[in-house]
């Protein structure tokens, strides 16, 4: 069989650049070391035939077993670290943020898919920092403090669903999440979730997910395959179509917040407050572009939109598996609500639900395998040499099962927030726990931006649906009952139970009686929706 010239070429460059990035490899300096690696790693491409696919942060995790919680490992030449502490994730990627805050370039999704607009995945740069001064504008405390109303009516909105039709739990959960950030960042309403500008910014959430996942593309890896001419790099056609798609997508929505204002004709107070307005309003103070200006709006979309939602999964998952915790949240909720519904004002004095989904959080979190950071010069911790250019991967999987801070780390257990005998019980209780600063958001410069609006999100949600709704397993066609399996996830860049059956029902007459009115009421106050819109499950029945 004789190959053709271009693929003979092609391999040789592969081949030499693999070769040229395993002969310069760093040695390190005198009185430090490399930190222990895996067995078995190969000459020129290391451990990378040993890393799954997908959930690689089970792989991390049995290497931090064996080896301790900072280990090396090495992808075709490149230098990686995983952590597996949260102490030493807070000592470098929080205390020596200034060097530890940037990213590995991932290739395909920063340059083809994003045209390096994505705040995620840009490097510690000017562009990224005045990105990151508009997202604290949009995303600070007392921001999203001004938030809550309308997470509120959002809340209505998905237990009147969630109620009616609990067997599209996913649809209303991710009609929440996605409809509050289209609500706060452009002041439009999702109504169904079968809008066409909602289902395209889904579609661009799922496109990253699946770009920017370990091991997606070999051009990641081998940077140098960038430099290959298009006919011979079909991912560059593929990575420029997507860009241009999400990038008219993200114009798109920004623009016509600008004609609405501008229509407006000095009456803007008219419109709903938005993130887009926002910036509008204040263009010159943030010094982005306008193409910046979308990414970054979108972005928040991104971070908004599917994490809360895969959260609320598997608090549901909990819920169904761990029916103690459901009883203690709803003894905690008839003390304190008795039968009105909670508000956000009722949060201080619920510390069982906020210990609950904190808990959830813990066990099931959502990025398991954290957003990789890198490191931009040499460095030294407790004599272990980082070259530059190390990818350090926090591994959240591995740092909520450290046994030291979490004890018995496998147990679903929320009494470890509550309990003054765990390490990390913290006084008051009207205040802790709570999620300023968990883990689960990252670290860092890096920490998620919205953490706030989700914090609110997932301290409201959960009380409300308890005190809604009785969850329980399903019982089958024999009369036993069903048992969700306990970890069947999700690939991704973002990850949550797959589909998985349950029995939901109203508590009472009385409290379903209770969202019903409170549905109609939102229904005819809320400027951007209409009962006469509205429809049930569209998307669903469609």
């Amino acid at each position: 069989m004789e190959f053709p010239r271009s693929f003979i070429c092609t391999a040789f460059i592969i081949f030499l650049g693999i070769v040229a990035r395993w002969i310069h490899s760093r040695k390190p300096p005198s009185g430090t070391r490399l930190p222990p690696c895996p067995k078995n790693g190969l000459p020129i491409v290391g451990h990378t035939f040993q890393i799954p696919p997908f959930h690689s942060w089970f792989k991390f995790k049995a290497w931090t077993d064996e080896l301790g919680p900072i280990v090396r490992f090495r992808i075709f030449g490149r230098e990686n670290i995983v952590i597996s502490s949260e102490k030493i994730a807070n000592d470098l990627l929080r205390e020596r943020g200034s060097i530890y805050s940037s990213r590995e370039h991932l290739t395909m999704a920063a340059d083809y898919l994003s045209g390096n607009l994505r705040p995620l995945l840009l490097d510690y740069s000017d562009r990224w920092r005045r990105g990151r001064k508009l997202m604290h504008r949009l995303t600070m405390t007392s921001a999203a403090a001004s938030y809550q109303p309308m997470q509120s009516l959002e809340s209505i909105r998905m237990l009147y669903d969630l109620l009616r039709d609990p067997d599209h739990y996913e649809v209303w959960f991710s009609r929440y999440a996605s409809g509050l950030i289209f609500r706060i960042g452009y002041g439009k309403a999702i109504r169904t979730g079968e809008e066409v500008h909602a289902q395209r910014i889904l579609q661009v959430v799922h496109t990253l997910e699946r770009i920017a996942s370990p091991g997606s593309y070999l051009v990641d890896s081998l940077t140098f395959l960038k430099y290959l001419p298009e006919w011979m790099a079909p991912f560059k056609r593929e990575g420029r179509r997507l860009h241009d798609i999400e990038l008219n997508l993200f114009r798109t929505l920004l623009r016509d917040v600008q004609a609405e204002t501008e229509q407006a004709n000095g009456e803007a107070q008219t419109l709903a407050p938005s993130f887009a307005r926002t910036w509008l309003e204040s263009k010159a103070s943030f010094g982005l572009t306008e193409d910046e200006a979308a990414y970054v709006l979108g972005t928040l979309f991104e971070a908004g939109s599917g994490t809360t939602a895969a959260a609320m999964i598997s608090f549901i998952l909990t819920m169904v598996l761990f029916p103690q915790w459901q009883q203690a949240m709803c003894d905690e909720l008839e003390r304190t609500v008795g039968d009105r519904m909670p508000e956000f004002e009722d949060v201080p004095n619920l510390p069982v639900c906020r210990s609950v989904i904190k808990e959830v959080l813990r066990w099931r979190p959502v990025t398991a395998g954290g957003v990789p950071h890198q490191l931009i010069v040499d460095d030294v911790y407790n004599g272990y040499f980082f070259p530059k250019g190390t990818t350090v991967h926090a591994n959240q999987w591995a740092i909520h099962r450290d046994p030291a801070l979490y004890p018995d780390p496998e147990t679903f257990n929320p009494n470890r927030w509550l309990d003054p005998s765990y390490p990390t019980y913290r006084e008051p209780l009207s205040k802790y726990p709570c999620l300023q600063n968990f883990s689960a958001f990252g670290f860092g410069r890096r920490i998620c931006p919205g953490m706030n609006i989700a914090e609110n999100s997932l301290h409201l949600l959960p009380p409300r649906v308890i005190w809604a709704c009785r969850i329980t397993k399903k019982r089958g066609p024999d009369g036993e009952e069903i048992t969700p399996p306990l970890y069947d996830y999700t690939t991704g860049f973002n990850t949550q139970p797959r589909p998985f059956q349950f029995h939901l029902e109203a508590r009472s007459k009385e409290r379903k009686a209770a969202i019903e009115d409170a549905f109609r009421k939102v229904q005819a106050s809320d400027p951007l929706t209409s009962t006469a819109n509205y429809k049930l499950g569209q998307s669903c029945r469609q």
